[in-house]
Formats: structure tokens, C-alpha cells, sequence
């Protein structure tokens, strides 16, 4: 019996064991030479209890039961009302060759039924994975030497309503236009520019923002998670009650820069602050592991006379 139920997070660490397991094993089949880092076999965050958690909170993650067993999960974003895309499937080694895999895909598929178009991506290096798509009805889109996209589309366009499909409609303007829960998919916008309207609720996944410039725009309440914003700038921008959590610097291990900025009461905790450097900076009440700095400085400044 194969069933799929809402991951809760109280299975997190149940999730993540078998995840690391499954994506582990694919590795040490498909990546012979270890210093070869393919993020389609062993995604970001693969291993992490806290990435998981993440996953369970905000994308739609389901755990996939086998008879009464937690044997794997399936993780999967859905845009608007008709496009979805499966971020993560996977199946613990030891009961994979029963089906469940393809099980999972036609139940996940029951569970969105106004979904008509289905993404998802896999490691060119998994041969075994591009057959079983295929065999489910995915189609490759794009490849390159790393990485296979597939689509698989449910039903014809003749039975959407108010379906604009493969249309030139660049340098065209709109003003004053109501087009409230507008759903794109594989549309090129780039060049485009929005002004003075309303975004609100907008739900942007899976798109390519690189060199894009937001200004004067109201971001309160936003949430972002699983970003890479490396090199970007930040200026005149207000974070009070901004939250960073399970941040980090990237491979470049580039270093953050703060300048002219007000940070009181600002908490860092469980961090790696290693060369992190502080100055001509107000520290007063600033603590590291409860010690006030300032009697540390003090200290040191007392040495130093010595």
C-alpha cells in the first residue's frame, strides 16, 4: 500500500536521514569522481534537519508511506492554480525497485488536479531517472552537460479559458489594466519594468531576477528563502525585524559589508564569525557569551600598559 500525507515537522529527522541516505547513494553510483559537485544529486541543504524543516513549513512536502513506513517524500511548488514543479522526490535504497516512485508521481498528480503543467529537473549523470520520467510522460525541454528539464503537460490548450499561448506581445504597454491572479509560465520578461501598481500576494518561483533592479517598493510582511544574492547591493533600506536564518556566504566565501549602519540590538547567535571585523563602531551593551566587550577592551588596554 503507497500513500503520500503532508509531511508535519515532527517527521524533519526521520525525512532527513532518508534523504541524505537516498541522495548519498545516488552520488557514490553516479559521481565517480568525488570532487565533482552535481547540486541535482546532492541538492543544497540535503542533510540539514533545519533545511528540512524549512521545506515542510513552506513548500508543499509530502512524506511517502509504504505500508505503515516513512520510506521517502516528495517535495513540490505550486504556481498560481496551473503550474507545478517537483523540487525533490525521493525513495530510501532499501525500497526503491518496488514502484513506489511512479505511484508517488500519479498521486501527487491526483492531489493537484487543475495543474496541467509539471517541471522538474534531474542530474544528466542519472540515466536510470531520465527513462523513468520519460516512461511517466515528461519530455525533455533543455539539457546541457549537467542538467535535464523536463515538462509534462496534462490536457491541450483548447480546454483553458483565457489562454494566451506562444504570442509575440513584447514592447506592448499596459495601463490601468485589471489583470488580478495572472498566471505566466516560460514567458520572457526581461527588459520589462512595473510601476506604480499593485503586486501584492505575488508569487514568483523558479525565475532567473539576476541584474534586476527594485526600487522605492514596498516589501512588508515579504518572505524569501532559498535565494542566492551574492555580489548584490543593499542601500537605504529599513530591516527592522528582519530575520536572517541558516545564511551563508556562499563558495566564494565572500565577506558581508556594513557601512554607516545602525544595528542596536542586533543578535547573533550559533554563527561563524571567524576574521569578522568591527570598527570605529558604537558598542555599548554589545556581548559576546553574555561578556560585555567593552570590559574585554578594557582589559586589553590595561595589558597593553603593562
Amino acid at each position: 500500500m503507497i500513500t503520500i500525507q503532508k509531511a508535519v515537522i515532527t517527521d524533519a529527522d526521520k525525512l532527513t536521514e532518508i534523504m541524505k541516505n537516498t541522495f548519498d547513494e545516488e552520488a557514490r553510483r553516479w559521481i565517480l569522481n568525488q570532487e565533482i559537485s552535481d547540486y541535482n544529486i546532492q541538492p543544497p541543504g540535503y542533510s540539514s534537519v533545519e533545511m528540512t524543516k524549512y521545506m515542510i513549513e513552506e513548500l508543499v512536502y509530502y512524506k511517502i508511506i509504504y505500508n505503515k513506513d516513512i520510506v521517502g517524500g516528495i517535495i513540490v511548488t505550486i504556481t498560481g492554480k496551473s503550474f507545478g514543479r517537483i523540487d525533490r522526490i525521493f525513495v530510501d535504497p532499501d525500497y526503491q525497485g518496488r514502484k513506489i516512485g511512479s505511484r508517488v508521481i500519479e498521486l501527487i498528480e491526483k492531489e493537484f488536479p487543475t495543474v496541467r503543467t509539471w517541471d522538474l529537473e534531474t542530474s544528466s549523470r542519472q540515466v536510470n531517472n531520465h527513462h523513468f520520467y520519460e516512461k511517466m510522460g515528461y519530455r525533455t525541454n533543455f539539457k546541457t552537460e549537467d542538467e535535464y528539464c523536463y515538462t509534462k503537460r496534462k490536457e491541450s490548450s483548447s480546454d483553458i479559458e483565457n489562454l494566451i499561448e506562444n504570442k509575440d506581445i513584447s514592447n506592448t504597454q499596459y495601463e490601468n489594466c485589471n489583470m488580478e491572479k495572472t498566471e505566466c509560465y516560460q514567458v520572457n520578461l526581461e527588459g520589462s519594468s512595473f510601476s506604480n501598481s499593485n503586486l501584492m500576494n505575488t508569487h514568483i518561483s523558479n525565475c532567473n531576477l539576476s541584474h534586476s533592479k527594485f526600487q522605492n517598493i514596498n516589501f512588508k510582511h515579504s518572505f524569501y528563502a532559498d535565494l542566492n544574492l551574492s555580489y548584490s547591493k543593499i542601500r537605504l533600506v529599513t530591516l527592522g525585524g528582519v530575520h536572517f536564518i541558516d545564511t551563508n556566504l556562499g563558495d566564494d566565501k565572500e565577506p558581508l559589508s556594513f557601512e554607516r549602519c545602525d544595528l542596536q540590538g542586533t543578535k547573533i547567535s550559533n554563527s561563524n564569525l571567524r576574521n569578522l571585523q568591527i570598527t570605529d563602531s558604537d558598542i555599548t551593551g554589545m556581548t559576546i557569551d553574555n561578556i560585555p566587550v567593552e570590559k574585554l577592551l578594557e582589559v586589553y588596554y590595561q595589558e597593553l600598559k603593562k
